[in-house]
């Protein structure tokens, strides 16, 4: 219960944005929904006057679909053939009084009738609203479908009834497709309809943005609450209820969380005789804590093929994400100033400097809320009407950054495919995010499946500290090993993410570490060597592949006979670059003279060759941009004397 007790309670906390309309993915519209309200996809909008009559209707477009709309605790959980109306807006056959005389059909109780019922005993309630009465006044008239059809938003063929689907032999009546075609799924007798107030004198609020109306059935509603029983999320006695809110993900989502109405299953039977008895959670805690979740998911939440990913704070909603990298979290961090090719221990002295930083900033951004708590979530649905909370995690929010802090200084490399607000790319030194580590190990084209249960594998490396799972590692490995089988951008992102993951056990740094004399990273950096060396002698234009990049897989393997043929290629290469060889022919025999000769055998590697190879080749290409900025200024002066 306690992911409950804190979702219930970042509710209290953010009542100030109840009803204030927000913007997420693709400029759609959420808000943190009201008590007894909940959302639906609306398809036309029918305009009333203040008068009880007719005014317009149009059809929505669907990115103006989403209506905030009235809900009691059956209406809520309606399915199948059960008569259970909302409130106020509703499907075609529930608002319409005239539904059956366009053919539609009705199997036992008539939904208008249950409806207006509804519908009349709020508007007759000392808590109506007066757009509700003009609303009521206008539907009691029985006559929607007449009017809409009049108007051209529904339908109809030659004898008057409403045309099921859209077919051509309708082209004689409708020269052009109607546009309820365009947004209905089904037939036009499942088109929802949401009604609004039109004044000709003053401006009115439309009626699902109206924070009066919320209220106003509130108000009527809370009256109407079930018998009071213990919640055993506030210790309260206060109405229960056995129903629980869907639409969690997204307005067509119909898992629930908390679901007991199966008592000829497998539910409770055999430990309990009623539901109640398992757990009794109160209607408002129950409204709260599910209306908190889904604002939470619109506006923060990380969806992976409906797995959701949540982090939260009760106070303060927004937190850093554990699974996003360190340039996303912090691009200060990320980017020193400088990145020095000296020595470890230069190297060292700048990552310190700006991971404490890192440290401050996020010390600085959130001191005011550190006696509140964090919050971690991730949910998923094995079917379509359960759902399930997969992980659920409540810490310290200090413990929590500090946590993230040692993540983002330990699994760190220098990575270079991240672009920043330009869409330049730039290179940063850091962790890299849960998703980019999912295409590392398993390639771009991934499926959601692997890729959303590895992020969650990756949590408790992240806030516990543990081991990267050896599976997930040595997959990263094996195709950073085999550079031929990727693009080029892929290997480089591939190589350095894997870097990051092996160097979370081995705390290298990029920095060349001359003195180190693991035979994994030896063997990296001559295979490096042998890399620069034939790319130094190739046009710039020329993007085929050496033979130290061809061989690369064998070499992880066979170390020592894919060494051989990759140095006896080397000569042609050699003998092209002249005097310039000397320095990397000095390289590799400084290199091979570190290895114990027991050492220098066909044993595979491990991944720490790869930390080899990517530290001795960042090496040269920092000395050969020196000496070509060098030279570059020295012909300056020159040409300036």
């Amino acid at each position: 219960m306690s992911w409950l007790l804190n979702l219930y309670e970042t509710y209290k906390a953010n009542l100030n944005s109840v009803g204030v309309v927000e913007k997420g993915v693709n400029e759609r519209e959420f808000t943190l929904l009201p008590v007894s309200h909940t959302t639906q996809n609306a398809h036309i909008e029918v305009q009333i006057t203040e008068d009880g009559e007719y005014h317009s209707a149009e059809v929505i477009e669907k990115n103006d679909a989403s209506t905030l709309i009235p809900s009691t605790e059956k209406s809520a959980s309606r399915a199948g053939a059960v008569v259970s109306p909302y409130p106020l807006h509703d499907k075609l056959s529930y608002v319409a009084g005239d539904f059956r005389e366009y053919g539609g059909v009705i199997k036992e109780e008539e939904p208008f009738g249950a409806y207006i019922r509804e519908l009349q005993r709020w508007a007759e309630s000392p808590y109506a609203h007066p757009k509700i009465q003009s609303i009521y006044r206008y539907l009691s008239k029985r006559r929607l479908i007449q009017d809409l059809v009049a108007e051209k938003i529904l339908c109809v063929d030659e004898k008057g009834r409403l045309i099921d689907k859209w077919d051509k032999k309708y082209e004689s009546l409708y020269p052009e497709k109607p546009k309820i075609f365009g947004v209905l799924a089904g037939e036009q007798d499942s088109a929802f309809v949401r009604f609004t107030v039109h004044s000709p004198e003053r401006r009115l609020t439309k009626v699902w943005k109206d924070p009066d109306l919320y209220d106003s059935f509130i108000r009527y509603y809370s009256e109407q609450l079930g018998s009071e029983d213990i919640c055993y999320v506030t210790g309260e006695r206060l109405p229960a209820t056995d129903k629980h809110a869907n639409k969690i993900r997204n307005a067509a989502d119909k898992a629930k969380l908390i679901s007991a109405n199966d008592k000829s299953g497998f539910t409770f039977r055999g430990r309990f005789s009623e539901s109640g008895q398992a757990a009794s959670i109160s209607y408002e805690v129950s409204q709260k804590a599910h209306n908190a979740l889904k604002w939470l998911i619109l506006r923060q939440g990380k969806i992976v093929e409906q797995r959701v990913f949540l982090v939260w704070g009760n106070k303060m909603s927004d937190l850093p994400d554990p699974s996003e990298d360190t340039f996303a979290l912090d691009p200060e961090a990320a980017q020193p100033d400088r990145f020095p090719s000296g020595t470890n221990q230069s190297f060292a002295r700048e990552h310190a400097k700006a991971m404490d930083g890192f440290q401050n900033r996020l010390t600085s951004k959130y001191k005011d809320h550190f006696r509140s708590d964090v919050n971690i979530l991730i949910l998923d649905s094995a079917t379509t009407g359960r759902m399930a909370v997969l992980y659920y995690r409540n810490m310290n929010k200090e413990l929590y950054l500090d946590k993230l802090v040692k993540w983002h200084s330990t699994c760190v490399w220098l990575h270079r495919y991240r672009k920043n607000e330009q869409g330049e790319y730039v290179q940063y030194y850091g962790a890299p995010a849960t998703k980019d580590i999912a295409f590392a190990a398993y390639g771009p084209r991934a499926g959601d499946k692997l890729i959303k249960g590895l992020m969650e594998r990756m949590l408790p490396c992240i806030l516990d500290g543990d081991r990267i799972p050896a599976d997930i590692e040595r997959s990263a490995i094996q195709r950073a090993s085999n550079p031929v089988a990727l693009e080029k951008w892929d290997w480089e992102k591939t190589l350095s993410i894997t870097c990051a993951l092996i160097n979370r056990k081995e705390r290298y740094s990029v920095a060349l570490d001359k003195e180190n004399k693991d035979r994994s990273y030896l063997f990296g950096r001559l295979l490096a060597v042998a890399d620069v060396l034939e790319r130094s002698t190739l046009d710039k234009n020329e993007g085929r592949a050496t033979n130290a990049i061809r061989y690369m897989n064998a070499f992880s393997s066979h170390p020592e006979r894919a060494w051989r043929i990759i140095h006896q290629s080397l000569q042609p290469y050699l003998d092209r670059l002249g005097a310039n060889a000397r320095r990397y022919t000095m390289l590799l025999e400084e290199i091979s003279t570190k290895f114990d000769m027991e050492d220098f055998n066909n044993k595979p590697l491990s991944g720490k060759y790869l930390l080899g190879y990517y530290s001795q080749r960042y090496d040269l290409y920092q000395k050969k941009e020196k000496t070509e900025d060098a030279t570059q200024a020295s012909d300056q002066e020159e040409r300036a004397q």
